[in-house]
């Protein structure tokens, strides 16, 4: 889990970058990484729900 925890940070840090690239300077490739990143995200975050509900059992 810990190693999740981890991705997401990554991945949210990276998902900023770009998204701010792409709202401060109108960067497309930037929007698309940032859109590829949120559906990585949103699986992560589905997986840790997940796994948080097992480790509570």
């Amino acid at each position: 889990m810990k190693n999740l925890v981890e991705k997401l940070h990554k991945d949210f840090a990276d998902f900023a970058k770009d998204a701010a690239a792409q709202v401060e300077s109108g960067n497309k490739a930037a929007g698309q990484r940032a859109r590829k990143v949120s559906l990585e995200i949103e699986k992560a975050l589905k997986e840790f729900r997940k796994k948080s509900i097992e480790a509570t059992k």
